[in-house]
């Protein structure tokens, strides 16, 4: 079933919408919440927070494509439920590693900033990655946003894991660079 005729299930909110959403985008999600919570349990049931979630959205949500939508979902539910099992553990893992390796790139979300600064950050995030190779681009991507480890990345690309922490090391140390020229990283 096309995204269009999914979406219009949802704004006839007919439960097949969600049916055919599992379908369509069941692997998809469940792949996503599996590689950030680690535990099966946990992805089934961000799975289905994630549909019921997009039921509650749409509409007066309309997005299209509808696997972005989906895949951002279920990436936000999956990172609440690991802050709060890390809140409760006090754990750490490829997340709490990822974010950490980052914050010397990106300047931290609670400095102040208001929504347009939020939404020039967003901006140039977006124009950052379209400049890099493809090659970095991907292995920023899968690291950065998919929280694969290092030597998933290396294995997954024919590479060696030094290579790979080598390719994120300089695109955030571009990342960085590119946030000051467009003064969007406070260097103090």
């Amino acid at each position: 079933m096309e995204d269009r005729e999914i979406l219009q299930l949802f704004n006839a909110r007919d439960e097949a919408a969600i049916s055919e959403s599992r379908r369509k985008f069941g692997p998809l999600i469940l792949a996503l919440a599996l590689r950030l919570l680690r535990s099966k349990e946990d992805a089934e049931e961000t799975e289905n927070d994630t549909y019921l979630k997009v039921w509650n959205a749409v509409p007066p949500a309309q997005p299209l494509p509808l696997a972005p939508y989906f895949s951002a979902v279920c990436r936000r539910t999956a990172l609440d439920r690991l802050r709060t099992r890390a809140r409760a553990k006090r754990g750490s893992g490829v997340y709490e590693e990822s974010l950490s390796e980052l914050a010397e790139a990106i300047p931290d979300g609670d400095d102040g900033r208001t929504y347009a600064d939020t939404v020039a950050l967003k901006n140039a995030l977006n124009a950052f990655l379209s400049a890099l190779t493809p090659d970095a681009r991907q292995i920023f991507l899968r690291h950065y946003w998919w929280f694969s480890s290092v030597k998933e990345i290396a294995s997954a690309r024919g590479m060696t894991e030094g290579a790979v922490k080598m390719s994120l090391s300089r695109t955030r140390a571009k990342l960085k660079d590119y946030l000051k020229e467009e003064q969007l990283y406070d260097t103090e």
